[in-house]
Protein backbone atom coordinates (compact mmCIF):
# COMPACT_ATOMS: atom_id res chain seq x y z
CA UNK A 1 0.00 0.00 0.00
CA UNK A 2 3.19 2.67 0.83
CA UNK A 3 4.48 1.80 -2.36
CA UNK A 4 1.19 2.73 -4.37
CA UNK A 5 0.55 5.54 -2.30
CA UNK A 6 4.58 6.90 -3.13
CA UNK A 7 3.74 6.12 -6.66
CA UNK A 8 0.17 7.67 -6.77
CA UNK A 9 2.18 10.92 -5.38
CA UNK A 10 3.90 10.71 -7.75
CA UNK A 11 1.75 10.72 -10.76
CA UNK A 12 -0.30 13.42 -9.07
CA UNK A 13 2.69 15.89 -8.66
CA UNK A 14 2.10 15.93 -12.83
CA UNK A 15 0.14 18.46 -13.22
CA UNK A 16 -2.04 17.86 -16.63
CA UNK A 17 -4.36 20.48 -17.75
CA UNK A 18 -7.06 18.37 -19.37
CA UNK A 19 -6.81 20.90 -22.41
CA UNK A 20 -3.56 20.57 -22.83
CA UNK A 21 -3.15 16.32 -22.98
CA UNK A 22 -6.47 14.64 -22.94
CA UNK A 23 -4.66 11.34 -23.17
CA UNK A 24 -1.79 10.11 -21.60
CA UNK A 25 0.66 6.86 -22.48
CA UNK A 26 2.63 5.24 -19.60
CA UNK A 27 5.48 3.26 -20.92
CA UNK A 28 6.37 0.79 -17.76
CA UNK A 29 8.11 -2.45 -16.88
CA UNK A 30 5.37 -5.48 -17.25
CA UNK A 31 4.92 -6.67 -13.73
CA UNK A 32 3.68 -3.40 -12.89
CA UNK A 33 0.67 -3.80 -15.27
CA UNK A 34 -1.88 -4.60 -12.48
CA UNK A 35 -0.12 -1.99 -10.05
CA UNK A 36 -0.30 0.66 -12.76
CA UNK A 37 -4.09 -0.04 -13.40
CA UNK A 38 -4.75 0.88 -10.16
CA UNK A 39 -2.71 4.17 -9.69
CA UNK A 40 -4.27 5.14 -13.10
CA UNK A 41 -7.76 5.12 -11.66
CA UNK A 42 -6.60 7.42 -8.78
CA UNK A 43 -4.78 9.54 -11.52
CA UNK A 44 -7.73 9.91 -14.14
CA UNK A 45 -10.45 10.63 -10.68
CA UNK A 46 -8.24 13.90 -9.64
CA UNK A 47 -7.85 15.07 -13.33
CA UNK A 48 -11.15 14.78 -15.06
CA UNK A 49 -11.61 14.24 -18.55
CA UNK A 50 -7.71 12.49 -18.85
CA UNK A 51 -7.22 9.20 -19.61
CA UNK A 52 -4.31 7.04 -19.14
CA UNK A 53 -3.27 4.01 -21.28
CA UNK A 54 -0.73 1.91 -20.55
CA UNK A 55 1.88 0.30 -22.84
CA UNK A 56 3.80 -2.69 -20.73
CA UNK A 57 6.93 -4.74 -21.93
CA UNK A 58 10.74 -4.97 -20.48
CA UNK A 59 12.11 -1.47 -19.23
CA UNK A 60 14.64 -1.79 -21.85
CA UNK A 61 12.14 -2.71 -24.49
CA UNK A 62 10.27 0.13 -23.58
CA UNK A 63 12.85 2.52 -23.88
CA UNK A 64 14.30 1.14 -27.41
CA UNK A 65 10.17 1.74 -28.64
CA UNK A 66 10.33 5.32 -27.32
CA UNK A 67 13.85 6.00 -28.87
CA UNK A 68 12.35 4.23 -32.08
CA UNK A 69 8.88 6.46 -32.22
CA UNK A 70 6.92 5.56 -29.00
CA UNK A 71 4.94 8.85 -27.69
CA UNK A 72 5.35 8.55 -24.21
CA UNK A 73 4.06 10.70 -21.81
CA UNK A 74 5.64 8.72 -18.80
CA UNK A 75 7.28 6.03 -17.84
CA UNK A 76 7.69 4.25 -15.00
CA UNK A 77 10.78 1.94 -15.42
CA UNK A 78 12.44 -0.16 -12.87
CA UNK A 79 15.75 0.33 -14.21
CA UNK A 80 18.15 3.28 -14.03
CA UNK A 81 19.80 2.03 -17.01
CA UNK A 82 16.76 2.21 -19.77
CA UNK A 83 16.38 5.77 -18.56
CA UNK A 84 19.93 6.81 -19.27
CA UNK A 85 19.06 5.48 -22.11
CA UNK A 86 16.50 8.07 -22.84
CA UNK A 87 19.01 10.31 -21.40
CA UNK A 88 21.24 9.68 -24.36
CA UNK A 89 18.29 9.63 -26.93
CA UNK A 90 17.87 13.25 -25.97
CA UNK A 91 14.37 12.40 -24.22
CA UNK A 92 15.21 13.38 -20.58
CA UNK A 93 17.58 15.49 -19.41
CA UNK A 94 21.03 14.19 -17.48
CA UNK A 95 20.15 15.77 -14.15
CA UNK A 96 16.35 13.77 -14.45
CA UNK A 97 17.04 12.35 -10.65
CA UNK A 98 17.01 15.72 -9.08
CA UNK A 99 13.37 16.76 -10.17
CA UNK A 100 12.22 14.18 -7.77
CA UNK A 101 12.19 13.38 -3.94
CA UNK A 102 14.96 10.73 -2.68
CA UNK A 103 16.68 10.96 -5.97
CA UNK A 104 14.14 9.56 -7.51
CA UNK A 105 14.35 6.30 -5.89
CA UNK A 106 10.92 5.87 -3.65
CA UNK A 107 11.15 2.70 -2.32
CA UNK A 108 13.32 0.10 -3.69
CA UNK A 109 12.85 -3.50 -5.05
CA UNK A 110 14.31 -6.55 -3.80
CA UNK A 111 14.79 -9.95 -5.77
CA UNK A 112 12.22 -13.04 -4.71
CA UNK A 113 13.73 -16.43 -5.44
CA UNK A 114 10.56 -19.26 -5.47
CA UNK A 115 11.90 -22.72 -4.65
CA UNK A 116 10.14 -25.93 -5.06
CA UNK A 117 7.76 -27.31 -2.43
CA UNK A 118 9.64 -28.32 0.81
CA UNK A 119 12.43 -26.75 -1.04
CA UNK A 120 14.35 -29.78 -1.42
CA UNK A 121 17.80 -28.09 -2.44
CA UNK A 122 17.79 -25.98 0.82
CA UNK A 123 18.29 -22.87 -0.68
CA UNK A 124 18.75 -20.01 1.64
CA UNK A 125 18.87 -16.34 1.39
Amino acid sequence: MKRLLLIGVALAALTVPAAAADKLLNASYDISRELFEQVNEAFVAAHPGVTVDQSHGGSSKQARAILEGLEADVVTFNQVTDVDALVKGGFVSDDWKSDFANNASPFYSFPSFLVREGNPKGIKD
